[in-house]
């Protein structure tokens, strides 16, 4: 125990003659508390160690072997050891005064446990990279044997190996539709019906015949989906979505002023096509059940389809049309009884019934030529007239009637 006092003393002394940075003795505790705080070894060793009984004596052989650190009283006092440098770098980095008032927070995951971001394009390029690439011959050899013998294994090899095609050529119109996978699925359809089509003895590559079919299939998508309601219906329309705003560009940079008359002529469209098409593109989708005012007005709950004409009958016009489709059945019936003979049966299997018999079957009926039985039909239609304009005045244009 001398031997301890002594040599504690003499490190004592040692600290009194330091510099004024040297560590004093509450500081050396006060960073044993924090090293305890903030590092959690958590095993099951440490658990036992911690719950074991200290036995005083091995205390004291350790403070004899720790370099001590020395306070303003010259006493020596030991730090205990922490397992591992990486824990007392740590310990080192921390201020220990925030550690103390700090409360305890749950620690971060590492950055590289986290999950990385799947992006299904890297992984479609990915597989496309397992079917390699044909030569002249091979693919000559596989569109002969489907031209011939409808091989569809070769037909698969056709179309594994021209993929990153139309991936290629998907790019290119990346900016115009925002998922690109979109995109080539329309084109790996076109480059079907490419290899569907593929004359081998033209001398033509593949890739230049299917690359028309891939484009098509993806204008043909893009212009299906630009809106919701399809814009372009017809060729011309076709041409306009995509060329007008090309052409109308390029005039301006020529010095011409774009109008509409200088732009159906540069594509050679209708003049009425490019102001529909300009009108189309600018205006925006507007639904016809969205309301129109606000849910305070009177007209709140109106929308646009209450203000759009409607094609259906006005009331009053449907009920006087349907009292004089009555009117006129009764006359009708009337003036046929009246007729006899062929005249009465021309009247009432031609005009009376809904499935009218021509002019031949008449005349093969009662044994006369067609144009005799067209004589007959004439006949008893001006007396038809006659008999309505004594009935009903003028309200019905026989002379607008016919059969044929």
């Amino acid at each position: 125990m001398a031997e301890r006092k002594s040599r504690g003393s003499g490190a004592g002394g040692a600290a009194d003659g330091a510099a004024p940075g040297t560590p004093i003795k509450g500081g050396a505790k006060r960073r044993r508390k924090s090293s305890a705080e903030v590092i959690d070894v958590g095993g099951p060793a440490d658990e036992a160690r911690s719950k074991a009984p200290k036995d005083p004596e091995a205390d004291e052989r350790a403070d004899g072997e720790a370099e001590p650190e020395t306070g303003g009283d010259g006493e020596g006092e030991a730090d205990e050891p922490i397992e591992g440098a990486d824990v007392d770098a740590a310990a080192a980095a921390i201020e220990p005064d925030d550690v103390l008032d700090a409360p305890e927070e749950a620690v971060p995951a590492e950055r590289g446990s986290s999950l990385a971001r799947r992006d299904p394009m890297a992984l479609y390029l990915r597989e496309t990279r397992r079917y390699p690439l044909l030569t002249p011959e091979e693919e000559r050899d596989l569109a002969t044997r489907l031209v011939e013998h409808g091989d569809t294994q070769a037909a698969r090899k056709l179309i594994e190996a021209n993929l990153r095609l139309v991936v290629k050529i998907a790019y290119e119109y990346r900016r115009a539709h925002k998922n690109l996978l979109d995109l080539v699925q329309e084109g790996n359809i076109g480059l079907i019906q490419a290899v569907s089509k593929f004359d081998p003895y033209r001398g033509v590559k593949l890739s230049s015949y299917a690359a028309f079919w891939i484009r098509a299939y993806i204008l043909k998508f893009i212009l299906n989906n630009w809106r919701l309601v399809k814009i372009g219906t017809t060729q011309a329309q076709r041409k306009l979505f995509f060329n007008l705003r090309k052409e109308r560009e390029k005039l301006e940079q020529l010095g011409f002023q774009p109008t509409t008359a200088l732009l159906a002529e540069k594509l050679d469209v209708p003049e009425k096509e490019v102001i529909e098409m300009e009108r189309r593109l600018a205006a925006p989708e507007a639904s016809l059940d969205a309301p129109l005012g606000s849910a305070g007005d009177d007209d709140g709950s109106r929308t646009r389809l209450d203000y759009l004409p409607s094609d259906d009958v006005r009331p009053d016009r449907a009920v006087a049309q349907s009292e004089f489709s009555e009117l006129l059945r009764g006359k009708l019936e009337a003036f046929a009884r009246t007729l006899e003979g062929r005249e009465q049966t021309i009247f009432r299997e031609r005009w009376l019934t809904d499935e009218p018999l021509t002019l031949q079957e008449i005349g093969d009926r009662y044994q006369v030529s067609r144009e005799r039985a067209r004589q007959l039909e004439k006949r008893m239609l001006d007396r038809l007239k006659k008999y309505l304009e004594a009935e009903l005045g003028t309200s019905v244009d026989i002379g607008a009637l016919s059969r044929e």
